[in-house]
């Protein structure tokens, strides 16, 4: 397999496409592109991280660059990281949701956000030019160590002007944590107790096993439900392995979907601060947030899937808040990446705003549900595939900014070609599980009709 390469990094399997060379020579890449100034180092806690973050730090020794490094921090704590220490930019060793045997680059500028498609594609293109020396060097960049890097990131959530922190501590919340022994291990369940949580731990300890499937999708919550039931807790949080993303679970052991945690987060910041301006989401987000922001008189714009994507939406629109239905949450006033910490406060927040539980504030909520399946792109062309079901639907209302997005007034279909692995992703929502799932696999079928050799 070639190295999965898009606006989210690269990610690929170590020792075979991801190797110390491609590790090596994608870290000159982006050393050349960045402005003069140390650039951060953070991982999340795969085994092959810490060795992998060496082989970064001796090419950037190499391009004659400075590093900080946070070591083992959340993603979001990183972004957050880099333009407070007014760095030129910063890499994180990770493959977000991947698999153990993965890993991967994400490549962030100056201001802490993910570099854009442009940006990657120069950077891409460089790393393949280039010529590395045989053997590697073993010497790493002259720099320091970032120590308590998370503590400013938590110190950052508890004093934001969209939360009522003393609101979310007379709450007195009892939390399950479950971080899949990633990179949010320490930092979540402090920023909670900070919040005055009663916090139980499970799967926090970072010693590069991931004991649940890495995705904090319903199928890999039971541990986690099953916790919240047996300790009485209020509701369980999940993370990925670099903790951009959170998931929930609600008093009753019962996972909510990710989509969940974008739509509590956002309804309670738009209750708390009455703000105006439009929200951001992707194309493959619940509609359920529309429903949610018609409420509060605030108007919806849809990015193509991706971080980034998100990003650039909002700095156009002068969004205050947005994210992704795989539940990442993204708030300017912090920073502009997806962050399970500030999901995690704003959903507390949210709780802390009616004496309700989780799973009440749901229930009163419109009815929705989302069924994701994938299928392999080997031997397919996504733009083929995108094309043969277009035909198929000549009279339903089409989108193709990010792949093909099919829409009904109270539902709807997308699929596209994966950021982060070799498949396509079909979505599909609707008021009920059945019609979603139907959704689905008629798309699904007409992309298995596909020759194996699609169209050119």
């Amino acid at each position: 397999m070639a190295l999965i390469r898009s606006v989210s990094g690269i990610r690929g399997l170590v020792g075979d496409e991801l190797d110390h060379q491609a590790v090596y020579r994608h870290t000159l890449a982006f050393a050349e592109l960045q402005p003069p100034g140390p650039i951060l180092l953070a991982r999340d806690s795969r085994p092959h991280g810490a060795e992998l973050l060496k082989v970064v730090s001796a090419a950037l020794r190499q391009a004659h660059r400075q590093a900080v490094t946070a070591d083992l921090v959340p993603t979001p704590t990183a972004q957050f990281l880099i333009p407070l220490r007014r760095l030129a930019g910063g890499i994180v060793l990770t493959a977000s949701h991947n698999p153990i045997e993965y890993n991967g680059m994400k490549f962030m500028g100056s201001d802490g956000c993910f570099i854009g498609s442009d940006k990657c594609s120069i950077l891409f293109s460089r790393a393949d030019q280039i010529d590395i020396p045989d053997p590697l060097p073993v010497k790493c960049a002259r720099g320091s160590d970032l120590i308590d890097g998370a503590g400013y990131h938590i110190l950052n959530i508890l004093d934001l002007g969209c939360i009522d922190a003393a609101a979310i501590m007379r709450r007195r919340f009892k939390v399950v944590v479950d971080t899949v022994n990633g990179a949010a291990f320490f930092a979540l369940p402090a920023l909670l107790e900070a919040l005055g949580c009663a916090v139980v731990r499970l799967h926090c300890n970072p010693d590069g096993t991931f004991p649940r499937g890495t995705e904090p999708v319903p199928a890999n919550l039971t541990d986690l439900g099953a916790a919240v039931v047996l300790h009485g807790a209020d509701l369980g949080m999940a993370t990925d392995p670099d903790a951009d993303r959170l998931a929930l679970v609600d008093e009753d052991g019962q996972p909510l979907g990710e989509d969940l945690t974008q739509v509590l987060a956002i309804d309670g910041f738009l209750r708390r601060t009455g703000n105006q301006q439009p929200v951001v989401t992707n194309l493959s987000s619940s509609l359920l947030l529309d429903r949610i922001c018609e409420r509060h008189g605030v108007e919806v714009k849809r990015s193509a899937v991706g971080e980034i994507n998100v990003v650039n939406v909002m700095r156009a629109a002068g969004s205050l808040i947005g994210g992704e239905g795989n539940g990442g949450v993204i708030l300017a006033e912090s920073h502009l990446g997806r962050d399970s910490l500030v999901g995690a406060a704003l959903v507390l927040d949210r709780l802390a705003q009616q004496t309700m539980t989780i799973g009440a504030v749901r229930d009163s909520y419109p009815k929705f549900e989302i069924v994701k399946d994938k299928v392999s792109i080997a031997g397919l062309n996504p733009e083929g595939v995108t094309g043969h079901i277009a035909a198929a639907y000549t009279n339903v209302q089409q989108d193709t900014v990010d792949g093909l997005k099919l829409l009904w007034g109270d539902r709807w279909v997308h699929v596209r070609k994966s950021n982060t692995e070799a498949v396509i992703r079909i979505i599909a929502e609707a008021p009920d599980a059945a019609a979603a799932r139907q959704l689905a696999d008629d798309v699904k079928q007409l992309v298995m009709e596909m020759p194996v050799k699609g169209p050119q």
